[in-house]
């Protein structure tokens, strides 16, 4: 009998887990002793990352999608039809057009969502740049903008942990590419008590944003948006005027997870070490779908793929797993339109941010061309 393996979500994450199965486990593949499947959303598949850049005009819509079929291995059966209920208990995944998929091993990679309707006003009074539509309306936003007061707004949980600080380091060079930086102020303001989650990180941007004059407001979790008045309020009772309204949304993860009891917010509870979904050892869980503690970020979702495509294809070969995952995480930060810096970290090794750069800018922009061979499991 063949050995079912489904994978569910056809981002990143996913994709990549279909495509390096599809490579260990060719000799099973061509024998019809395995066959690996996958169900997605969509026939594009996004360059979420390059998102980033599309506010200030610095690289093609063209450039940021591929027909998911061709970045996906042929050997691969693809079905747009999104996953409506999850049983692990019943090993099946019932989709949205009414079919039922068995499976042996399920790859769990649905994702997350922007969810800026959880806050009052801030759908219609904040600009965004996690999908396309709120990039270009950012765009626009930013071609009109003749100075004042840009509030940078930092809520959680949110995917891509530099995200808040690269946008801000771009929004102001941008101001000073403009000659709108002596008449404009930028406030960044984040939920906790310091300027990002990882405390080494916090401490380098306070010195960064130090020698822009960006001013801060920690201890500020949102709690409504005046589009009208243009006002933003803190649960802490803070109210912060704009002229202009940049915020990192609130994220959940995928429907599907929270309709299949599978997790609160959308966030499936997964063993840090082997990426099995707590209660399911033949149920992996990657990219943003995790609870676990750590950046939702491109390369999590990368490192996290690579140790369980290796634990499938040992577990179908050997019987066993094969490795941990070790909390790998690496990020390259924009620290302006044409300088950068990165972070690496994992469960053992705290982050590091050294001296921005022009050629680290430029190993970005390497990596963003680069990012579908990524896809393809081939970096």
């Amino acid at each position: 009998m063949s050995t079912k393996i489904l994978v569910v979500g056809g981002g990143l994450a996913g994709t990549i887990v279909a495509n390096g199965l599809c490579r260990q486990l060719s000799a099973e593949l061509r024998s019809g002793s395995v066959n690996i499947t996958m169900l997605g959303t969509s026939d594009q598949h996004l360059y979420q990352p390059g998102l980033l850049y599309v506010p200030f005009g610095k690289i093609r819509e063209s450039q940021l999608f591929r027909n998911q079929r061709k970045v996906l291995d042929r050997r691969v059966p693809y079905f747009i039809d999104p996953a409506t209920k999850i049983d692990c208990d019943a090993n099946e995944v019932s989709t949205e057009s009414g079919k039922t998929f068995k499976y042996d091993y399920l790859v769990i990679a649905t994702g997350s969502r922007i969810r800026p309707d959880t806050i009052p006003g801030m759908a219609e009074g904040a600009h965004w740049f996690y999908d396309l539509d709120g990039a270009r309306k950012m765009r626009d936003a930013l071609d009109a903008f003749e100075g004042g007061k840009i509030v940078v707004n930092v809520n959680a949980p949110h995917k891509c942990p530099v995200a808040p600080l690269e946008i801000t380091f771009m929004l102001q060079e941008h101001l000073k590419s403009k000659g709108l930086e002596d008449k404009s102020e930028i406030t960044y303001t984040y939920p906790i008590g310091r300027l990002h989650a990882l405390e080494p990180v916090a401490e380098w941007t306070s010195k960064e944003y130090d020698k822009y004059g960006i001013k801060s407001e920690t201890f500020f979790n949102t709690k409504s948006v005046d589009p009208a008045a243009k006002t933003i309020t803190s649960e802490e009772d803070v109210t912060l005027n704009y002229d202009l309204l940049v915020t990192i949304p609130p994220h959940n993860g995928a429907q599907v997870i929270e309709d299949s009891d599978l997790g609160k917010g959308g966030w499936v509870p997964t063993d840090k070490l082997t990426l099995n979904r707590e209660g399911s050892d033949n149920v992996f869980v990657v990219g943003d779908t995790t609870n676990i503690p750590i950046s939702k970020a491109g390369s999590t979702a990368h490192f996290e793929a690579d140790a369980t495509i290796d634990n499938i294809a040992s577990l179908v070969t050997e019987g066993r797993r094969a490795r941990d995952y070790d909390g790998k995480v690496f990020c390259f930060i924009e620290t302006g339109l044409d300088s950068g810096t990165y972070v690496w970290f994992n469960y053992t090794t705290p982050p590091n941010p050294g001296a921005p750069s022009q050629m680290i800018h430029w190993f970005k922009l390497a990596y963003n061309r680069l990012y579908w061979l990524s896809a393809r499991g081939l970096l």
